[in-house]
């Protein structure tokens, strides 16, 4: 029996004085024993937290104590070890970034696509006038999506606002979003909304609830997760791999940071190249001289400030990864 969980979860609500509630709810995490990744703005919260059973506990009742909280939907992992490192809660403007020059001209408590149950969504997502809108980054749906899932070349859901032009020929038909755990939706929905789409849906809790709840059926390949696991399995009815190994082309699931802390890059390295190339993506970050040890995980504690080199590179894992 595992003796941790790990939380997923989100909740868009109003905070009086986010920036301070951000400087005490970190304080009571780390009271439980929490470790995690927490963000809190005026529009509410977003986090993923991992501790014992007893503290996650503790944690969901004084969420849900809490009325402006109450509604919030917890998706519970069992994990063998705390899924994170440290404690981190911080106040940022928005608790996913809309791109968008003032996010206020949406608002999900207001105004957001129908949400779908998983089963719901099973039951559509394959109907002739349906699209199933994949609203992740790239790194991410590379590595896992749904079957006939449309995906988008962003490198960050604060691209999501420049794509609208290009999703207008499906405006007769009904968009299905999903993401992660839901968050992402909330937002991308309620553009999709104001931009002229009328049949909008979204997987409620999202890829990780979807496949709690149905078996996760026709996700190919994994879901990423931000944090220490960076993958989980979805699908327990039907599932595939999809991704490719970045240097070689190989078929492989793993997804791992390179080595060269000035790079960062998330990309699918077989564990072949992964011991070749020191847990790196080129020849340049292997010979790096910052370039951290490698012992096959190729998970790393985030580096601050490092160099975003990823649209070369995303240009090559695009062509190795098509299925």
């Amino acid at each position: 029996m595992k003796t941790y969980q790990t939380l997923l979860y989100y909740c868009y609500s109003p905070i009086d004085d986010a920036e301070e509630f951000a400087n005490q709810h970190l304080e009571f995490c780390k009271s439980l024993g929490l470790v995690g990744r927490i963000i809190v703005a005026d529009e509410g919260l977003n986090g993923t937290v991992s501790g014992t059973k007893e503290a996650c506990k503790a944690y969901m009742d004084a969420i849900h104590a809490d009325h402006r909280f109450a509604k919030t939907d917890f998706k519970i992992d069992e994990v063998d070890e705390p899924s994170f490192i440290k404690m981190h809660c911080r106040y940022k403007p928005e608790i996913v970034h809309s791109g968008l020059r003032d996010p206020k001209v949406i608002d999900p408590n207001k105004e957001t696509g129908k949400h779908l149950e998983a089963k719901e969504f099973l039951e559509m997502k394959d109907q002739d006038d349906v699209v199933v809108l994949d609203v992740r980054s790239d790194y991410e749906h590379k590595l896992g999506h749904f079957k006939n899932a449309v995906t988008l070349d962003i490198e960050n859901f604060r691209d999501f606002p420049k794509k609208i032009n290009e999703l207008a020929k499906y405006k007769d038909k009904k968009i299905l979003t999903y993401c992660t755990g839901g968050i992402k939706c909330e937002k991308a929905s309620a553009l999709l909304l104001k931009e002229g789409f009328n049949n909008v849906y979204q997987l409620h809790g999202g890829i990780i609830k979807y496949g709690k709840e149905v078996g996760g059926k026709d996700f190919e390949g994994k879901c990423y997760v931000f944090d220490n696991r960076v993958a989980v399995e979805v699908n327990h009815v039907n599932p595939t791999v999809v991704s490719r190994c970045f240097n070689c082309g190989k078929v492989t699931a793993k997804m791992i940071n390179c080595a060269n802390p000035e790079c960062n890059e998330h990309f699918t390295q077989c564990d072949e190249c992964g011991w070749e190339m020191e847990g790196c993506c080129s020849e340049a970050c292997k010979g790096h001289p910052r370039k951290r040890p490698y012992d096959g995980t190729g998970y790393y504690v985030k580096v601050p400030q490092a160099v975003n080199l990823s649209k070369r590179k995303h240009k090559k894992f695009t062509s190795n990864s098509e299925a």
